[in-house]
């Protein structure tokens, strides 16, 4: 689901530990309002609420739109598959995120690693 060449487009997700919905929207190309909407069909998606309702998603939260994305946009899911297959999948979830977060600081780490090299 969340394999490389799902989401190969997208921009890699920053070491931030919190973004604002602009971000995650330019992060998983698709809009806000999408995001908004998404989260009152997907319980599992939660991101924190502060001052003014303002939200902030952390990077699961990212890996978990990408995840609903790649079932809506690219596997051809509906809203109520995509959500069935999110609940089913949740101890799989975690798996697949901490491999997607490994993966990214791997890339990270090799771009450092290059640039030390110089």
């Amino acid at each position: 689901m969340l394999e490389p060449g799902n989401n190969a487009e997208l921009p890699s997700i920053p070491g931030k530990r919190y973004f604002t919905i602009g971000e995650v929207s330019t992060l998983c190309g698709v809009k806000p309002h999408v995001l908004r909407y998404w989260e009152q069909e997907f319980p599992i998606l939660k991101p924190v609420k502060r001052r003014g309702n303002r939200r902030y998603y952390q990077r699961q939260d990212v890996l978990i739109i990408r995840q609903i994305r790649s079932l809506l946009y690219e596997d051809g899911f509906t809203i109520g598959g995509a959500r069935q297959k999110l609940t089913g999948d949740e101890a799989r979830i975690d798996i697949t995120q901490s491999q997607q977060i490994i993966r990214q600081a791997r890339s990270e780490l090799e771009e450092i690693l290059k640039l030390l090299r110089r």
